[in-house]
């Protein structure tokens, strides 16, 4: 038995490691999905309001939808681990590609083709061939200075069978491929370095931590203070008031935020803002002061929005403007207190007062002052005007010892509506709510003096008893039985009195409802005790006006009528206000705020040329255009001089067919074909 030989077998070569790899983070596939992912997560960052305190998310998502935002990162896209993680892998990607084919490019850039066969060149589509009729030295001439003239770069090599004029132009198109890919590199490493991914390391690595609880930057703990060089880049705000300086900004990072130091103070010297008539703010600009201590500088600077300040790489940029701590003089009004002691105080704006109030000890609280509040004035305006302006105003809370509190806005300045002058106090339980409005009406001389002593006199039980008595006494004069009734009128007058001023003119009919007897007597009850009321109420009014000096023998003038009847209005919903005093913004002193954004961003240029590249490399890869022509002079079988012509153009087909066709028939002319 014989036995056979193996039978050897020939296979390709085995693929190693390296090029399984290299073809995978070279792929078009992955880089496109790639760009997907983050095209999709830029989208939702955009759309998604970053860096918000986590309540505001949970109130608009509720707390299923947040915790599964929360999860994946998305309330801070982009410093989140795999955002970074896309961005890195798109960039080794895209540098796989320029290295793998970036030589041959650059090849191709250097290289005219010189050694083409003759065969090869009449099969490129569109080749002619001649019989050449002229000397061979002139006809290369010839054809090298048509190719120059049309803007190519030409060269020439003589081979043993053949003569080869190989020319180019456009060659830089492929340079676009190298920059448009170097640029997708450059354009997420810029965006790298200006992201919060340095902050997410150091809380990540415990040696930083957002601060949750402090209201003041001095209460912040050390492991929630940055020092200068301690990030890479950042983003933060800070409001300077007039007359102060500041040598941080805060860092508001989701739920919490962090203090960041400059190397540097900022003063703000002065504040201006220019509005429109529709109070719209038209510029605002702020005189900044920069104090460099540590290289001894100080300077003075204007900054507006759009024109920011640049210095040791930091911008800061006019965001925005407010209310920097004006100084308010208030005149408490207290309600339901017969010997109307009013109380004159002084605050200032996000400053707190402790009144002592019928209702127990009330912390008054100002959080914002307006100097002016415009509004769209009404349709046919007397004075023509497209906008009224209501004067100033400020809003306050007042909180009581378990901690609610209700919010209030208050006018300084009487407004007038349908023709009369009124004070206005808004007031809401909660941010969420519309404010409900209390007019108080505003007497002869523009105040609220007549409307509190009309409510001092209401509270006053004697003197209100006094007036009652003699209200009755002269209403029952000629009354046979004046004394029989008298004392049962004036007591059902000081009950009536006293629900009035605790509930107004629907406690009465509660009252009246409470009763047991028919409908028919509790509409007669109703009408009595409103007659007997009015009565009453008209007598005290009067009285006031006794007390300011207006003859009381004289009929109550019709400015008068409306006063009161207003001031009945406002007292019958007193009820509802919420506190036992009314605050009046007696004068101010207007204290402006500047709201700068600093930020230190040195990525910024990194993206922007990056951009640059990209944008560079675009425009040659879709605008230039790489063109390459061929003409080889040979000698034919018989010994005839003979040129083939060919051409070829990497995009845009059919402007190179109509540019072909147009060098074929100056080559005909030249050459005499």
């Amino acid at each position: 038995m014989t036995e056979s030989e193996p039978t050897s077998q020939t296979g390709s070569p085995p693929v190693s490691r390296r090029s399984i790899v290299l073809d995978f983070l070279g792929s078009m596939n992955l880089a496109i999905t790639i760009f997907v992912i983050i095209a999709i997560a830029s989208a939702i960052g955009t759309v998604l309001k970053q860096n918000e305190p986590y309540q505001n998310y949970i109130i608009k998502f509720g707390p299923f939808w947040h915790e599964f935002f929360l999860t994946l990162n998305l309330y801070d896209i982009y410093s989140a681990t795999w955002f970074a993680f896309l961005l890195a892998f798109l960039m080794i990607s895209t540098s796989v590609c320029i290295y793998r084919n970036t030589p041959h490019m650059l090849r191709e850039m250097r290289n005219f083709r010189l050694n083409s066969k003759i065969k090869s060149v009449k099969l490129i589509h569109g080749a002619r061939t001649w019989r050449l009729n002229e000397n061979t030295e002139q006809a290369i001439k010839n054809i090298a200075l048509l190719f120059n003239v049309q803007g190519y770069k030409t060269k020439i090599k003589h081979h043993d069978d053949r003569v080869i004029v190989a020319a180019m132009r456009g060659r830089w198109n492929r340079l676009g491929y190298i920059l448009g890919h170097l640029g997708m590199i450059v354009v997420p490493l810029g965006f790298i370095m200006d992201s919060t991914m340095d902050i997410a390391y150091l809380e990540w690595s415990g040696k930083r931590s957002i601060d949750k609880t402090s209201v003041y930057v001095k209460d912040m703990p050390k492991e929630s203070q940055l020092q200068p060089n301690t990030l890479l880049s950042f983003r933060g705000n800070i409001s300077i008031s007039e007359g102060q300086k500041s040598n941080f900004i805060l860092l508001r990072i989701r739920d919490g935020s962090m203090v960041q130091y400059l190397p540097f103070a900022i003063e703000l010297k002065d504040f201006r803002v220019e509005q429109y008539d529709s109070g719209a703010p038209k510029s605002f600009e702020s005189d900044l002061i920069i104090i460099d201590k540590e290289r001894d500088v100080r300077f003075e600077q204007t900054i507006a929005v759009n024109y920011p300040l640049y210095y040791r790489g930091y911008t800061i940029y006019q965001a925005s403007f407010g209310d920097g701590g004006s100084k308010l003089k208030l005149k408490i009004w207290p309600f339901y207190d017969p010997k109307k002691r009013s109380l004159d105080v002084e605050t200032v704006v996000r400053g707190e007062r402790v009144l002592d109030t019928s209702a127990g000890q009330l912390t008054l609280e100002v959080i914002d002052f307006k100097k002016y509040n415009v509004r769209p004035a009404q349709v046919g305006d007397p004075a023509g005007k497209k906008f009224v302006n209501d004067g100033s105003s400020f809003v306050f809370k007042v909180r009581d010892k378990s901690g609610q509190a209700r919010e209030y806005i208050n006018y300084m300045s009487p407004v007038k509506q349908e023709g009369r002058y009124t004070f206005i106090s808004g007031m809401r339980s909660s941010p969420s709510e519309a404010y409900r409005y209390l007019h108080i009406p505003a007497d002869d001389n523009y105040s609220v003096e007549r409307f509190m002593n009309f409510h001092a006199l209401l509270n006053d039980s004697e003197r209100a008893l006094a007036i009652a008595k003699r209200t009755v006494s002269s209403a029952l004069r000629d009354a046979p039985d004046r004394d029989k009734y008298k004392d049962d009128v004036v007591k059902t007058m000081m009950e009536l009195l006293d629900r009035y001023n605790y509930g107004g003119f629907n406690a009465i009919e509660r009252h009246i409802n409470k009763a047991e007897i028919s409908n028919e007597e509790k509409t007669r009850m109703s009408e009595a005790y409103q007659k007997v009321l009015n009565t009453l109420l008209l007598a005290l009014y009067k009285d006031v006006l006794r007390q300011e000096g207006i003859d009381d023998n004289k009929p109550i003038s019709e400015a008068q009528q409306a006063f009161y009847f207003d001031a009945l209005a406002t007292l019958s919903g007193l009820n509802l206000y919420g506190t036992p005093f009314y605050a009046q913004l007696t004068d101010f002193t207007h204290v402006e705020s500047s709201g700068l954004s600093i930020a230190k961003l040195p990525g910024t240029n990194v993206f922007y040329f990056g951009s640059l590249m990209t944008i560079i490399g675009i425009f040659l890869l879709l605008y230039l255009n790489q063109q390459r022509l061929w003409a080889v002079i040979y000698k034919d079988e018989s010994g005839q001089q003979m040129l083939v012509f060919a051409g070829s153009g990497s995009r845009n087909t059919a402007d190179f067919k109509r540019h072909y066709q147009q060098l074929v028939e100056k080559l005909e002319r030249v050459l005499k074909l």
